[in-house]
């Protein structure tokens, strides 16, 4: 990719940046078997890496209501979360495609909430690529806590 922050680097270099990225992806292409996909077909694996240095999984899991699925790696933090984690250093998603997918949305939104500095690593399960990139690359222009507290600011005047 060209875009700035964002890069494509094979798993050796993943490794060398955040080295427990072999098990994190490990755990998530595990996770990724898990997944319940049976609209889609599009099973995603994800793991994410807790500032206490744990590792926790996470697997989409579909629902015939459509608003009621959950991702990858929504489910990995919230496993986090659970377990009494505060904070997420880093995120590695695997997907069946091509090129690695990039979190959604969503799950962007939900990652900024450990702010901007949060690595995302996505791969895939057809090639040895590695997208990488800062959380704040990946989401400009976030809306962050702070955004809630100005609105509260102004709504006092």
């Amino acid at each position: 990719m060209s875009e700035p922050g964002i890069e494509t680097i094979d798993r050796a270099q993943a490794a060398a940046r955040l080295p427990e990225f072999p098990a994190l992806l490990d755990m998530a292409l595990l996770a990724q078997t898990r997944a319940r996909a049976p609209y889609s077909k599009f099973r995603v694996g994800a793991a994410v890496l807790a500032e206490s240095g744990r590792c926790y999984p996470g697997c989409n899991v579909e629902s015939a209501s459509y608003g009621a699925t959950i991702c990858a790696e929504r489910g990995a933090i919230v496993g986090a979360i659970a377990a009494g984690e505060k904070g997420i250093r880093a995120c590695v998603v695997v997907t069946p495609t091509p090129e690695p997918s990039s979190p959604c949305g969503i799950c962007r939104q939900l990652l900024a909430e450990f702010g901007p500095d949060v690595a995302v690593f996505a791969a895939t399960t057809a090639g040895d690529g590695v997208v990488v990139a800062r959380l704040a690359d990946l989401l400009p222009r976030a809306f962050w806590a702070g955004d809630l507290g100005a609105a509260a600011a102004d709504s006092d005047r």
